[in-house]
């Protein structure tokens, strides 16, 4: 069961890293179609590369939920919290080095993306693994959080607070 559960995280580290890399040119390959701006990056801030992560791993959790979700009562408690800390790990490590180097470095940023969905598969592999967070409540709130990203996401395109996270640093623009 532990190898079958390994191949589904792999693959699913493998599905985000190539389905995040085509939704971040998705807007702009559709005609930047409004469809296309609620899942795919709509610029290039912090919280659009964060939702190219949230959309890929959201998409690969409904496959991944029926195929070997009754396996492991604690899959939607679990998932959530290793999105979160994918989610997380985005700003934390693209912040630190540019604050550190002053500027940002594409490889660096294309690497930040990666290391995020890779760690957010092996806490996800650990933690359904070991069986935690398995109670219904936990489930309730993980379900419950994953919408309310979603939510987030969506809202975010098209109204993004006037903060640092929502804005392009290309064009100084925010969402659409």
């Amino acid at each position: 069961m532990q190898k079958r559960l390994f191949r589904w995280e792999l693959i699913g580290f493998l599905f985000v890293s190539a389905a995040g890399t085509l939704l971040h040119f998705l807007y702009d390959w559709t005609g930047q179609s409004l469809p296309a701006a609620v899942i795919s990056g709509v610029n290039e801030s912090t919280w659009e590369h964060m939702k190219l992560l949230f959309v890929a791993m959201a998409l690969f959790s409904v496959v991944q939920l029926f195929a070997v979700g009754r396996t492991y009562p604690n899959f939607l408690a679990v998932r959530a919290i290793s999105t979160l800390t994918g989610l997380a790990l985005i700003p934390i490590l693209f912040y630190t080095y540019t604050g550190v180097l002053g500027s940002s470095v594409s490889w660096a940023n294309i690497a930040i993306f990666y290391v995020s969905a890779l760690t957010a598969f092996l806490l996800d592999f650990r933690l359904l693994r070991k069986g935690r967070f398995s109670s219904p409540w936990q489930q309730l709130l993980g379900l419950l959080v994953l919408w309310g990203l979603a939510f987030c996401f969506v809202w975010c395109t098209f109204r993004p607070p006037r903060l640092g996270l929502w804005k392009d640093p290309l064009t100084g623009m925010y969402g659409i």
